[in-house]
């Protein structure tokens, strides 16, 4: 039964309240047998379940895809591989970034908001970079992009600043040091998410030396998520994006 077909029913009294409240309990998540699919978080939240593939089987992706496709019409799922979309296709018309590692039914919203900037210090930084600014876009940001603007060549930063201090919110992704917030941070407008990577040498220990840089550091205005964690930094910096339009619209 539907969400409005069980409101119809209360309203019209052939439901009691308890009836109607029990239902719409077992109606917040969809039982797949593998997983349990939060199908009103956007309702609640202003964004949707996003699955995370990596761990899972392609059958149990596939299987997640289908039912909230069925349900919603838009999915996206981070960390997949070339099996997750294999599997995914079966089921639904999806496309696949293998940079990214984004899987994706009905990408991006026809109309992309605001600005939302997204720049990172090297090209091995790409994959993660591009993880913030593809979740971003299927959310509903309008992003723009700024690839290689590490601080071992910092004129290549001062370049894209005017286009940074545009922005709603900045994400910068860095490995290495992970020093590209902090001197972000010393010039930009707009707040930062700093995203550290794995990408580095064997003292970068996996991203653990860009995660302590970035949490460290003395430029205020900025806000650090996890080690490869684009798709945290996409969402969050998105929430920024959307309070920032509902602002300037108010």
């Amino acid at each position: 039964m539907s969400l409005d077909h069980l409101l119809d029913e209360f309203e019209a009294g052939t439901i009691s309240r308890d009836t109607l409240k029990k239902e719409l309990l077992r109606q917040t998540f969809i039982e797949t047998g593998s997983a349990k699919i939060d199908q009103f978080r956007e309702l609640r939240t202003g964004g949707p379940e996003v699955i995370y593939c990596a761990g899972k089987t392609p059958d149990q992706v596939a299987s997640i895809f289908d039912h909230l496709n069925r349900r919603n019409g838009r999915v996206l799922g981070t960390k997949a591989d070339q099996a997750h979309f294999e599997a995914a296709r079966k089921v639904a018309d999806v496309r696949y970034d293998p940079v990214s590692r984004l899987l994706a039914i009905d990408g991006k919203p026809n109309v992309l908001a605001g600005k939302v900037a997204v720049v990172s210090a090297g090209t091995s930084d790409l994959p993660v970079a591009e993880e913030a600014a593809g979740t971003a876009e299927f959310l509903g940001s309008r992003v723009d992009r700024h690839f290689d603007c590490g601080v071992a060549g910092i004129h290549r930063l001062f370049s894209v600043m005017d286009n940074l201090n545009g922005a709603s919110v900045i994400i910068a992704v860095a490995g290495m040091e992970g020093a590209l917030p902090s001197v972000i941070g010393g010039m930009a407008l707009p707040p930062i998410v700093a995203v550290p990577t794995s990408v580095g040498y064997g003292a970068n220990f996996q991203g653990l030396s860009a995660l302590l840089t970035m949490m460290n550091s003395c430029a205020p205005g900025i806000g650090v998520v996890n080690i490869d964690n684009g798709f945290g930094a996409g969402y969050l910096a998105h929430k920024i994006n959307m309070l920032a339009v509902g602002e300037q619209n108010g």
